[in-house]
Parts: C-alpha cells; sequence; structure tokens
C-alpha cells in the first residue's frame, strides 16, 4: 500500500497495476481512487472496464494502443478475468510493451504468483496484495475516519465496535456511518451508542438462523442469509460458519450425554462458558442422529463448491431450505 499512495501523492503512475487479496474494500478503494486521479471523473473517451471470464484479448491490446484523446493518459480496467491464473496468449509478453500514456489496472480475486502474468505484472509495474487489516492498523484508520468526523471513540466503544464488525472494512465503515450520524450532537462515541446502533456480529446472525432451522421457519432462516449476503458477507464463509456451529453443536451433544457440565464442555472445546451454553442449548433443539447428519451433510455441501460441482451462492441457499424442510 505504500506504493500505491506515494504513486497517488506524487501523481506519478506506473503503467500496470495488479489489485489482489482478501479484503475486497481496500482493493475497490484503491481502484477508484487511482481511476480518479489518472483520469477525469466524467472521462468515457478514455476509459475501456473490461469483467470476467471471455475478455477479448486483442481488443484489449488495440485500445492500449490508442493514444488518449485530448487527455495526457487513457485508462483500462480489467476485474476478475482469471488472467493470472491462467495466462493468454501475448498478454504477458505485451505487459512490457504498454505506451506510458497507457495505465492498465487489473483487479482479481484469485492470482497465481507462479505464472506469466504475476511476474510480467512485478517486472513492468506493480502488485498490490491487499489482505485483511490486523487489529492495530483497524484502529487506526478507524480513529482517523472518526477525527475527521469532528469527534472521538472511547476505547471501550472501539473494542466493542471492532467485535461486532470483526476486520470487514467495508460494514465497519458503514456501521460508523450510523454512529457518526446518532452521535452528531455528543462529538463522541461510546459503548452504549455502539451497543444500540451497531449491527450484531455474523456469528450472531447465524446462531439466530440455526434457530429458525430448528423451528422449520425457512422463509426466516433465508432472511438471514440475505441479510448477510447484503453485508457483502461471502456465501463460503457462511457455509462455514454454519458447518462450524454445527459441528460444535454436536460435539457439546456428545459431551453432555456423557454426563459434562457446561464449564467442562466449554474448556474441552475452547470456548467461553457462556458460548459453550449456546451451543448447549440450541444442540437440545435436534436429536443426536439429526445433528450427525448435518455435520456430515455441510462437509458434503463445502466439497461440491470446491470442486466446482455448484455454486456457492446457491448451494447455501438450497442447503437452508433443505435443512429447515427435515424433522428434527
Amino acid at each position: 500500500m505504500v506504493n500505491l499512495n506515494r504513486d497517488l501523492k506524487e501523481h506519478s503512475f506506473k503503467r500496470v497495476y495488479l489489485l489482489f487479496g482478501a479484503e475486497d474494500y481496500l482493493i475497490a478503494n484503491y481502484k477508484k481512487r487511482l481511476r480518479q486521479a489518472i483520469i477525469e471523473p466524467d472521462d468515457t473517451m478514455n476509459y475501456s472496464y473490461f469483467e470476467g471470464s471471455g475478455i477479448d484479448v486483442e481488443e484489449m491490446i488495440d485500445l492500449a494502443e490508442t493514444m488518449p484523446f485530448l487527455s495526457s493518459r487513457r485508462l483500462l480496467i480489467v476485474e476478475n478475468s482469471g488472467f493470472f491464473q491462467s495466462a493468454p496468449e501475448k498478454l504477458p509478453e505485451y505487459l512490457a510493451k504498454v505506451p506510458e500514456s497507457t495505465c492498465i489496472i487489473f483487479a482479481e480475486r484469485q492470482v497465481d504468483k507462479r505464472g506469466r502474468m504475476y511476474k510480467a505484472v512485478k517486472d513492468n509495474g506493480y502488485a498490490a496484495q491487499l489482505d485483511t487489516q490486523d487489529t492495530e492498523t483497524l484502529k487506526k484508520w478507524i480513529l482517523m475516519l472518526v477525527k475527521s468526523e469532528g469527534s472521538r471513540i472511547t476505547a471501550g466503544a472501539m473494542q466493542l465496535f471492532l467485535q461486532y464488525t470483526g476486520a470487514d472494512m467495508k460494514l465497519i465503515e458503514s456501521e460508523l456511518e450510523k454512529l457518526f450520524s446518532y452521535t452528531l450532537e455528543k462529538k463522541e462515541i461510546t459503548a452504549s451508542d455502539v451497543e444500540t446502533i451497531t449491527s450484531r456480529r455474523i456469528e450472531d446472525h447465524i446462531f439466530d438462523m440455526i434457530e429458525a432451522i430448528a423451528g422449520q421457519q425457512q422463509m426466516r432462516a433465508l432472511q438471514y442469509y440475505y441479510d448477510l449476503l447484503s453485508l457483502k458477507v461471502a456465501p463460503m464463509k457462511i457455509l462455514v460458519l454454519i458447518n462450524r456451529q454445527f459441528n460444535l453443536m454436536f460435539q457439546a451433544r456428545l459431551l453432555r450425554e456423557k454426563g459434562y457440565d457446561r464449564n467442562s464442555i466449554a474448556e474441552k472445546l475452547g470456548l467461553r462458558p457462556y458460548i459453550a451454553g449456546k451451543y448447549i442449548s440450541q444442540s437440545e433443539l435436534f436429536s443426536t442422529d439429526r445433528l450427525a447428519h448435518l455435520v456430515e451433510e455441510g462437509c458434503s455441501i463445502e466439497e461440491s463448491i470446491k470442486t466446482g460441482r455448484i455454486g456457492d451462492k446457491i448451494a447455501v441457499e438450497l442447503m437452508l431450505i433443505s435443512y429447515s424442510k427435515l424433522k428434527r
């Protein structure tokens, strides 16, 4: 990120950039900032956008070779092309020949660092890996945003806020906007404000979803799923959390049947007693055989997604429909 910020500050841009990593917010943010800095916001003559598989490489190269019209630069943004997993003919070699008047920005979910395209970007431009930020970095970023609004945030509020949002920067920004509006007259954000305004953590939504499944409330379970999707939570992450919860419920159920108390179960599962108590309570909504089946079924669905037999979004949706139909 240091190199990206330097290029933006000095207004000196490389011919090729690659933005990739786990933090979608940072990828989108730098993509937007680079575009705004390289060409005028309303310049459509010198801007081209390509997305997805099946991109015509020859068309890309032709546009990259075209001189900018009434501007010093031409910009191409190429998103989720798959080029960095399977390099197309000509393109890796072409990246060394991109005109000085052209800038190409690649934004990719999957990147093979051993591949020709990645090496070509490294040799001729800059590859920025934008991953999930650590807690201290997030705190500094939040403090900067809070200060820019002329406000303050207490240490307790900061801690609680991050417990609710996790490391999702897009969610953090969205929830901060709500807090700024709510505390407009106070100019200080407290833990009470966070408790009142901030959305519950994803895990809490998963707990509610499981209860809806147990009650065979199909539409309610699906609504929790759609709510999580609207928060930009990946379907695969939702599936992993659902599978994890059923697995912990199954283990808690087996330990309970062996006579272990809540504190002992918490210690064995590596959970806080309060959380272990929630898993124990939810496990009682299902039979032991049913929990065993759900654990097995969840692993099977996860494998089907990873092997490409079904898309992740529809797989989780069908799973919730199936789970909430079956008897407990």
